[in-house]
């Protein structure tokens, strides 16, 4: 979720040459926004953490619609009196579907995000695996603000289209950088999973669901509690076990 902001004093006691690239002054570095298409579908969700220099990867409908990223607005002739015409496309925006049914199956790659349980014979690493198409587009609606030149800013799109499928199954926005890697782009798409796992984790072994008070401070250190309870755990499973004595 969102950081608060900045407390003042916080800002007054961390000298710029103290921080990290991207920390927030308290030690933690932003982390990417990753939501189902309930939110992703949410233009003004999906402008929350551009506003907040946060990057995303959301989950949306093929009806969403954009522009392809090499389209460029242009400005018509001023004929006559009047206010001069602002840049605009050319063309109106298509959606998500028919731009990665435009670029063809043969345009993804196959990409294994995990290792799960359920081995096969033909499966012995229980592979998750799918092929995965990954454009640059431009969304395009009313309600995203346009730069200077009429133009919409840029963003990846992710597509998966299942092997034996005749249309892609799942898309999803981000705004991660634009050397961003295919398998990166699938892993944090494909984090679900493991949210559920922590969820389930925090709500079953640590008290998440416990809490029977009714203030808001008693909530908000409840939560906290939890979470850092939660941390511990997963920093204790990444760290290797120390020996076993004799």
């Amino acid at each position: 979720m969102n950081a608060d902001p900045h407390r003042a004093e916080d800002a007054r006691r961390s000298e710029p040459h103290d921080l990290a690239p991207g920390d927030d002054g308290r030690g933690v570095q932003p982390r990417p926004v990753v939501a189902d298409a309930g939110y992703g579908d949410a233009t003004e969700f999906r402008l929350g953490p551009t506003e907040r220099g946060l990057t995303y990867v959301l989950a949306v409908t093929p009806p969403a619609t954009a522009q392809p990223a090499e389209e460029v607005p242009v400005t018509p002739a001023h004929r006559g009196a009047g206010r001069p015409p602002q840049p605009r496309y050319p063309d109106q925006p298509i959606n998500l579907k028919s731009l990665v049914m435009v670029a063809g199956r043969s345009a993804g790659r196959f990409v294994t995000w995990r290792h799960g349980s359920r081995k096969s014979p033909g499966n012995p690493t229980a592979s998750m695996r799918s092929r995965f198409l990954a454009l640059r587009v431009r969304p395009a609606n009313r309600n995203i603000p346009r730069r200077s030149d009429g133009s919409l800013p840029e963003c990846w799109l992710l597509a998966e289209w299942p092997p034996g499928e005749p249309e892609p199954a799942d898309y999803r926005l981000s705004t991660l950088p634009a050397d961003t890697k295919l398998r990166d782009l699938v892993r944090l798409a494909k984090i679900r999973w493991r949210i559920e796992h922590d969820y389930r984790e925090l709500k079953d072994g640590l008290g998440l669901d416990h809490f029977e008070g009714r203030s808001w401070t008693g909530w908000r250190r409840h939560v906290t509690l939890a979470a850092v309870a939660q941390a511990i755990c997963t920093q204790l499973r990444r760290t290797p076990k120390a020996p076993a004595q004799a």
